[in-house]
């Protein structure tokens, strides 16, 4: 493990990072660090913590996270982790109740919350624009498979991918979930079907207002990187993510713009350092937790759901899931 700061001229920390900030990667560290101009810090965990943190960001593999959050926490250090925070249910709970304990903020990365149009898309339905919304509809389409490693860890494409949907709705519309029916299917690399999981996916959202959610996720969308967000009310409707980029060709005969984006760190660039900005705020207590646990648990209880419905071939309540 490896930790890192960036230098800047006069030594101002980079817009977004606090002048503590630590990153710990293994040897992907190391050759990050050199090649952004970065000055390594320690060479290992137990150095990091050793040397004093303001917070602590934690983007490692996905089977990592749950230790190193437990280790912020024990040493009272505020944590931004990516989703998820840990691999299962137990295991997220024992993360809620030690920050719950030492009284320690940890924000997990939902990056679409911070999206300029998913933002914008949540304020107008909040202000009454679009009346009553009847219908949303989000998608995740990832140009290429990830590489076959990846998937036996991954949690799956509800667990791994939709669950950034089904946060997403949650976060703008404002409601929650009650039933979710899911379906998945394999036309891709056989490794999907080995490990148990599905290259494509999508789930029908009953919310508790009676709004439909379609939700749409594969791992094989050639044209590009497409992550939208739509709502459709009784007075207007407005899609976030729609641009010169995304990459869908309207017929008969309208083409793209520019190129498509390549992925989803392209894509939500912005999103990325805005949330991450957010953090900044959170450590120094000049702003409330924008994603805590909780808000991540609803989300992992919704994947949790649409996984059992896709396996199952049934109609699955969300309460089923959290008892």
């Amino acid at each position: 493990m490896s930790a890192a700061r960036r230098e800047r001229p006069g030594g101002a920390a980079p817009p977004g990072a606090a002048a503590n900030a630590r990153a710990a990667s293994g040897d992907h560290g190391e050759r990050a660090a050199g090649e952004g101009g970065a000055r390594v810090l320690a060479d290992s965990v137990d150095g990091m913590f050793a040397g004093g943190l303001d917070g602590l960001v934690v983007a490692a593999a996905t089977d990592a996270h749950a230790c190193l959050v437990e280790r912020g926490v024990a040493g009272e250090v505020p944590v931004f982790c990516e989703k998820p925070l840990a691999p299962d249910l137990s295991g997220t709970f024992q993360i809620m109740a030690a920050a719950r304990s030492a009284g320690v903020p940890v924000q997990v990365g939902f990056q679409r919350r911070f999206d300029a149009g998913n933002a914008a898309a949540r304020e107008a339905l909040r202000s009454g624009r679009l009346g009553w919304v009847h219908t949303v509809r989000s998608c995740s389409f990832d140009p290429a498979p990830p590489p076959p490693e990846y998937v036996p860890a991954s949690g799956g494409l509800f667990r791994d991918c939709v669950i950034h949907d089904l946060d997403l709705i949650r976060f703008v519309t404002g409601r929650d979930v009650v039933r979710v029916m899911a379906a998945g299917a394999n036309r891709g690399e056989k490794f999907f079907r080995e490990c148990g999981d599905v290259d494509s996916g999508a789930a029908l959202l009953v919310l508790d207002d009676g709004t439909i959610g379609l939700v749409a996720a594969t791992r094989y969308n050639a044209a590009g990187y497409d992550a939208r967000l739509e709502l459709f009310g009784s007075k207007d409707s407005v899609a976030a993510g729609l641009d010169e980029r995304t990459p869908v060709t309207g017929l008969p005969g309208r083409r793209r713009g520019e190129a498509p984006y390549g992925g989803f760190l392209e894509r939500f660039a912005d999103a990325y350092d805005t949330e991450l900005r957010a953090f900044v705020d959170v450590v120094a207590g000049r702003r409330p937790n924008p994603c805590p646990p909780e808000e991540a648990l609803e989300a992992f209880y919704l994947a949790e759901a649409c996984e059992l419905s896709r396996r199952e071939g049934r109609v699955v309540e969300v309460g089923e899931v959290r008892r």
